[in-house]
């Protein structure tokens, strides 16, 4: 049974590890936010003995070098399946009698058994994360089981001298191990940890010496984890935090949204009427009865930035040549345009750089588009009426310093153009907007 079982356990490892891999290819969203899958090495202390009681066959046990890698698969932030395997060597002897003072008298003195191998598929669960309200932590507590194989050769010490027991290859048995340890998370890639197993075996042969109980031998080890892939590790993300944090912002959207919404209705009912009579033009030469110093022209009458008819006699038309060093400007008043939050009132700061515009406008008498763009916060009809309002703010801004309001074309687009995600502070930020077109 036992050799039948050391065949077929290794295939049954295997195909679990590939079960949880063939998963996680059919899911791939889920890896490019969080690294699940990881590697380690360590390397310890290799002792024939276990901490937890019992008797042992040799009454000195050594300590010798062990050395293991293992990979990982993360499926929860409290829940793994890590294939193991280690190496190194077990040593003893009956050199000293037992801690009672008993003298082994064992025909055998002593045993080195070379471990070449043990295999094995643990469960390893992540028992709580020292800070309940961090999303992420530096330090985890982790526990493991698990089953797997050793495949080891013990030589051993007689009367009669040193021996290879058994037929001289190696046994195969089945080992139980339980371990506990510490994480530590160095970086979004790197981990050190520390580990302790108990390794239970299911037989008496590991010291080669029969006594009709079975052996056991534990690991402790130091090493390092790597994380593959790219962004945070899912074993150190806290969903309790991260489950608090957002019923905490749900509860605040509901609470602030309306009265939010109450306000940003007045603010826009009363940005309406300053509008409106910011922009009233009675007689329709396209600059605002507030601007124009020749209110009364006829209709079709070509007026200059003050509203009063152009002198020049017939309509010039100049080839127009726009330099780099034009759209630097242009650019530099795209870039400083602020307004306040919901409003198409322009910001101070950004008078000095539509200063240069107007000045721009008028020197090399260009034309002018104003796109105004917002994000998706809000109902597309108001979107569609704060981008018209806040490029119609801008244009009047310009004419207020002399740019001629007949060469400026003043258009809204809501948020049907966005040149971001949405789904972003950052792209929410860069789709409210006014764009300078010149020509």
């Amino acid at each position: 049974m036992k050799l039948q079982l050391s065949k077929t356990l290794p295939i049954a490892l295997a195909g679990l590890l590939i079960g949880s891999v063939a998963s996680a290819q059919e899911n791939p969203a889920a890896s490019t936010t969080l690294r699940t899958w990881s590697i380690g090495v360590n390397a310890g202390v290799l002792t024939p003995l276990s901490p937890l009681g019992g008797k042992n066959d040799f009454s000195n046990n050594k300590s010798s070098l062990g050395y293991g890698l293992y990979i990982k698969k993360q499926f929860t932030p409290y829940f793994s399946l890590r294939l193991d395997g280690v190496r190194g060597k077990l040593k003893g002897d009956n050199s000293e009698p037992y801690e009672s003072g008993l003298v082994n008298n064992s025909p055998v003195r002593s045993f080195e058994t070379d471990l070449s191998y043990s295999g094995s598929l643990n469960a390893v669960v992540n028992m709580f994360n020292i800070d309940m309200f961090k999303k992420e932590n530096a330090l985890q507590l982790y526990a493991s089981a698990g089953a797997g194989i050793a495949a080891y050769k013990p030589t051993i010490t007689t009367a009669a001298g040193t021996s290879t027991f058994g037929s001289g290859d190696n046994i195969h048995e089945l080992i139980i191990p339980v371990g506990l340890g510490a994480k530590f998370k160095i970086s979004d890639a790197v981990n050190f940890d520390l580990g302790w197993t108990i390794n239970f075996v299911d037989g008496d042969n590991l010291d080669g010496y029969y006594k009709g109980g079975n052996d056991k031998y534990n690991y402790a080890y130091a090493g390092l984890e790597f994380a593959l892939g790219s962004g945070k590790q899912l074993a150190f993300h806290n969903p309790v935090a991260l489950t608090y944090d957002e019923a905490l912002k749900a509860k605040q959207t509901a609470e602030g949204l309306r009265s939010e919404l109450n306000a940003q209705k007045a603010d826009n009912a009363k940005l309406r009427s300053e509008l409106n009579d910011v922009l009233k033009d009675t007689d329709g030469d396209g600059v605002a009865d507030k601007l124009d110093k020749c209110p009364d022209t006829p209709a079709g009458t070509v007026v200059d930035g003050a509203g009063c008819p152009l002198k020049t006699p017939e309509k010039v038309v100049e080839k127009v040549i726009i330099t780099e060093e034009d759209r630097k400007v242009v650019n530099e008043a795209i870039k400083n345009l602020e307004f306040d939050l919901g409003k198409a009132t322009i910001r101070s700061k950004s008078y000095a750089s539509l200063n240069r515009v107007a000045a721009l406008l008028i020197q090399k008498n260009f034309s002018l588009k104003l796109a105004g763009h917002t994000d998706n916060t809000g109902s597309k009809e108001l979107n569609l009426r704060l981008s018209k309002e806040r490029a119609e703010s801008v244009k009047a801004y310009l004419v207020s310093q002399g740019a001629n309001a007949s060469r400026i074309e003043a258009t809204g687009y809501g948020m049907g153009q966005p040149i971001a995600s949405n789904k972003t502070a950052a792209g929410r930020q860069q789709n409210r907007r006014v764009e300078f077109t010149l020509y």
